[in-house]
């Protein structure tokens, strides 16, 4: 009794140091946020490494440590064409996405949200496109937010018998208060810290488990004979199931919580590095997060889990000293707390931006606006946590649907807008609708090509969407192809 009392003494008081570090970076980033650009946007002042860490650790939230692992435990290697198309879509974001949407929503009216910089971006006068992509927002983070509420509520309850309920509220009030806080700052400067403990986790765990079974060949020894299609990566999987997985990629291209990290570097020339730590730290926790779910198979042997998604944290709790072990899972409340973290504030700034300034208080001061904007963080949190009173949603499915429909919405509308000069109004609009429509209506249906991850043809009909109904009413007006070509030209330039 003791023992059991120490253990969870030192797992309670690590945690606890770190919920409180959390808080503190919140107060401080609130002593520089003076305006409204500062609370959504960071006043586009963040260096390379804050941002590319804090992109990384708000894009991958708790299924990163609680969703992959638990895939790969019960399904196997054939889950890491999940990794290779995320990897892939993250490099291509970096690399053709990131710069020119850095330079044109500066150059669209200084844009610090997604839906003002459609707005701007296509001179849309009737305000259809903010309200449309603000609506898709609101939507579509409700369920991310719960996914990574459910997670938190999953680890708190795992780790120390808590009540689910009771443990969810602890889990939603820290998040809460420091976002409300510090706002973008806040939430960047604290994705950087856990994005770092959530690369070291993903390198430690998985090697100290290999290393206690005996080395990486006794492992696969052991997953083999337990279930000899688990080594193979292409066990069970058609081309079909491949290109599935792997449409996951495609997602990156419509991430709000991940294109604002763009939108916020202090200086283009930074991205290049911003890319190269970016995807570097994503390689790495992908492929730590697949190797901790098969080093699992091996650790837990034919007497299995209960749930699958707690693989990483019965690890933790088994191999490692209690105050180790504190340290590690607040890696796995990192996870979770980077990505709700990042969602509530995007959520926020289309509340209090495109909403609230937009139709009701045109002449709002920053000041007003910011509290608006914390109070919409409250209660987007609020409604988020009631949401995810059901203990029994598989996160990993509550943020593919989520994923899929960022994605299919806003994906296919970003890349053309940064590339495609002759792209206008009804295109953005018609794109913005029929991707999250595909998804929402793709998702009803099962069986046959419905199996198919429903962003890949949300995406592609999108796609479709923009080029026919750009092409349809006026093209681009003068002011906006000047505006874009002066992007161009500063992209030859660089």
């Amino acid at each position: 009794m003791s023992t059991e009392v120490d253990v969870n003494f030192a797992l309670l008081a690590t945690l606890v140091a770190y919920l409180i570090l959390m808080v503190l970076v919140g107060m401080l980033a609130y002593r520089v946020t003076t305006n409204l650009s500062d609370y959504i946007l960071g006043g586009r002042r963040l260096g390379a490494g804050t941002a590319a860490l804090s992109a990384g650790a708000s894009d991958m939230s708790g299924w990163l440590l609680l969703g992959l692992p638990g895939a790969v435990y019960a399904a196997g290697m054939n889950q890491i064409w999940i990794a290779v198309g995320l990897t892939i879509g993250a490099y291509l974001n970096w690399q053709f996405v990131a710069d020119r949407l850095r330079r044109l929503t500066w150059a669209a009216r200084d844009s610090i949200t997604i839906p003002a910089y459609f707005e701007n971006r296509f001179r849309d006068d009737t305000s259809a496109l903010r309200v449309v992509s603000a609506l898709v927002i609101l939507v579509f983070f409700t369920f991310y937010t719960s996914a990574g509420l459910v997670a938190a509520g999953t680890l708190f309850e795992g780790t120390f018998d808590m009540d689910y309920r009771l443990a969810l509220a602890v889990g939603a009030a820290v998040i809460l208060v420091y976002t409300l806080l510090g706002g973008f700052l806040a939430v960047s400067w604290t994705d950087f810290i856990q994005g770092i403990l959530m690369f070291l986790a993903l390198i430690l765990v998985p090697v100290i488990t290999v290393m206690n079974l005996g080395g990486w060949t006794e492992t696969t020894r052991m997953v083999g004979e337990l279930e000899p299609g688990a080594l193979d990566a292409f066990h069970d999987m058609t081309l079909f199931g491949i290109i599935s997985l792997m449409a996951w990629g495609l997602g990156y291209f419509g991430q709000p919580h991940v294109l604002t990290r763009f939108m916020a570097i202090h200086n283009p020339r930074d991205i290049p590095l911003a890319r190269f730590i970016g995807v570097t730290w994503m390689v790495v926790a992908l492929f730590g997060a697949i190797f901790t779910g098969f080093a699992g198979m091996a650790f837990f042997g034919e007497t299995g889990l209960d749930n699958p998604e707690t693989v990483f944290i019965l690890l933790i709790q088994t191999l490692f000293n209690p105050w180790v072990a504190g340290c590690l899972i607040a890696a796995v409340l990192a996870a979770i707390m980077s990505t709700i973290d990042s969602q509530l504030l995007v959520s926020s700034s289309a509340l209090s931006e495109d909403f609230y300034k937009r139709f009701f208080r045109p002449q709002a001061s920053d000041t007003e606006l910011v509290w608006i904007g914390r109070g919409t963080v409250l209660g987007i949190g609020v409604l988020a946590t009631l949401l995810a009173l059901n203990p029994e949603a598989a996160v990993l499915d509550l943020v593919a649907y989520a994923w899929a429909g960022f994605g299919a919405a806003f994906g296919p509308v970003i890349i053309l807008s940064v590339f495609w000069r002759g792209m206008n109004r009804n295109g953005a609009l018609a794109g913005i609708v029929t991707g999250a429509l595909t998804v929402l209506i793709w998702d009803r249906f099962e069986g046959g090509l419905f199996d198919m991850y429903e962003i890949l043809p949300g995406f592609i009909l999108a796609s479709l969407a923009i080029i026919l109904f750009s092409r349809v009413g006026k093209g681009p007006t003068e002011d906006m192809l000047r505006e874009f070509d002066q992007v161009q030209a500063e992209m030859r330039r660089r």
